[in-house]
């Protein structure tokens, strides 16, 4: 688990109000462990430009890391935590690239998450480690958005920890699941299948999958491609 918070209190849309200095920056000592092979995922799956959203963006430690990696790719940090996003533009300011915008407050629960008409429609969604550290119906929010602002041809990117088959893959998961149930019953580590199914209804295709250190997958639901775009 990171230091980042559930993407779900706050409100939606609007930017930082004033410029943090260093001192705002938060460390989550995870990112620095699976940044490089989120990186490398994401560099074989993402497509080669254009706009993406990271919900849930935390202390925005992998938001200035991935957009480094990724200069091609416009990279829109999104936070619901307000001292959260002050860490990610204090980040941004000190250390970030063109490609790395001001972070936004995005509820995922919202109806409208009011993103810049500029960035629309996006070509992908990233949110790492977040689902499992909040509602369900954070899970079914995020899908609804991937389904009203993807690309046909874009995708979602999911990292985390997850249950296949109803079982856990691992010790540590189950116990790790644990400790968020006792913190609050409406988390815990989620079944793929039922965000397999989630993606289904939202008009995405089945997950690629990859294996990650410490017993985490990543994975890419892809929205297919509009059949226009092929005639």
């Amino acid at each position: 688990m990171t230091g980042r918070s559930p993407a779900t209190p706050g409100g939606t849309g609007s930017r930082a109000a004033s410029a943090p200095g260093p001192e705002a920056r938060r460390h989550a000592p995870a990112t620095a462990r699976n940044r490089a092979a989120i990186a490398e995922a994401l560099q074989d799956w993402l497509p080669g430009k254009g706009s993406l959203l990271e919900l849930a963006s935390g202390t925005g430690e992998h938001a200035l890391y991935l957009s480094a990696r990724l200069p091609n790719i416009d990279w829109l940090p999104s936070e619901p935590d307000p001292d959260l996003r002050r860490s990610i533009e204090a980040y941004r300011l000190s250390d970030g690239g063109a490609n790395l915008s001001a972070p936004l407050a995005v509820d995922v629960t919202a109806a409208d998450w009011r993103l810049p008409e500029t960035a629309l429609p996006l070509t992908a969604m990233v949110c790492i480690n977040m689902i499992h550290i909040a509602p369900w119906a954070a899970a079914e929010g995020l899908f609804a958005g991937a389904a009203r602002y993807l690309a046909p041809g874009g995708g979602l990117f999911l990292y985390g920890p997850f249950k296949r088959g109803g079982a856990h893959t691992a010790p540590s998961n189950a116990a790790f699941d644990e400790s968020l149930r006792a913190r609050d019953p409406a988390w815990g580590v989620r079944d793929l299948e039922a965000v397999s199914d989630l993606a289904r209804r939202a008009g995405l295709a089945p997950p690629l999958i990859r294996e990650m250190p410490a017993n985490n997958l990543s994975l890419w639901f892809a929205r297919d491609a509009d059949p226009k775009d092929g005639q």
